[in-house]
């Protein structure tokens, strides 16, 4: 039994990091299967994906270290688009965080600029979780 939700958690923590991942899928494979209770797993699921946001963030702390090196998850392109949206909307713009392609970028961003650790935790949390909860609703629909 925690295995399966250790599983949950590794799959969501990495998908909100440098290494693909789908969570989603992982999620919907547990929902559609039924063993588990709901809420577990979207608590398990946002946990996961926010700590991998916040790893994005440490990054984004330390970024001028680590900028340009092979490894590192955003492209200069990526990272200057996200910095454009970032200063265009500030910390709402991490309401977006759970969005493909530009969510991560703009969580290291967020660490760039120096976002304060608390207000990132609660915007990412209320993006993440409110991505998990949308799915959740859709796969199983008495919810």
């Amino acid at each position: 039994m925690m295995t399966s939700y250790a599983v949950l958690f590794i799959s969501a923590l990495m998908a909100a990091t440098i290494l693909p991942m789908q969570s989603e899928a992982v999620l919907v494979g547990f929902l559609v299967a039924g063993q588990k209770p709901v809420a577990y797993l979207l608590i398990i699921a946002t946990l996961g994906n926010v700590l991998g946001a916040v790893i994005n963030w440490g990054l984004g702390r330390a970024v001028r270290r680590f900028e340009g090196r092979s490894w590192f998850p955003a492209s200069q392109e990526q990272m200057q688009r996200a910095q454009r949206w970032y200063l265009r909307y500030g910390r709402w713009s991490l309401l977006a965080s759970w969005l493909p392609i530009v969510g991560d970028p703009i969580t290291v961003v967020a660490g760039t600029l120096r976002e304060s650790f608390w207000p990132f935790v609660a915007l990412v949390t209320l993006a993440k979780g409110g991505r998990y909860i949308a799915l959740a609703a859709m796969t199983v629909p008495w919810l």
